[in-house]
């Protein structure tokens, strides 16, 4: 049994074969909890996920370009397309893409983003100081 120090802000490494065995990753949580004298961190899934379903070789071909377009637009809204409908199919298939979110992500929607960006450079937007203010201007 591999032994582990504890750090000076109470953190300890988990050993390489735990890690693996439990096919852990970087940024996962686990349940910390005191048993009969000892510590037994126990990984947690925050939210529940089915397990993903087999992709054929053309939904894995749509979900590679799906993947590019959705780095995309997270790092450059700007310049991104959104997806088509048969890539948000199998993007939500796969788990990659929430299906409550999905119409986030359509090139229709991501039109509008692109939009919204270019006036938000331009300056084309107002601020307020309060709510009675803006609805002053709703009604104006």
């Amino acid at each position: 049994m591999p032994a582990v120090k504890i750090g000076t802000k109470h953190q300890v490494t988990i050993p390489k074969e735990v890690f693996e065995k439990l096919h852990l990753k970087a940024g996962e949580w686990v349940e910390a909890i005191a048993q009969e004298g000892k510590i037994v961190l126990i990984p947690k899934q925050l939210t529940d996920k089915p397990p993903v379903p087999r992709l054929n070789k053309e939904e894995q071909r749509i979900l590679a370009e799906a993947k590019e377009k959705i780095a995309k637009i997270n790092t450059d809204t700007l310049h991104s397309a959104g997806l088509n409908s048969k890539e948000i199919k199998v993007a939500v298939k796969a788990g990659l893409i929430d299906p409550d979110q999905a119409w986030w992500w359509h090139e229709d929607w991501q039109k509008g983003e692109r939009e919204a960006d270019k006036d938000l450079a331009k300056g084309r937007y107002k601020q307020f100081d309060n709510i009675e203010n803006l609805i002053k201007e709703l009604n104006s």
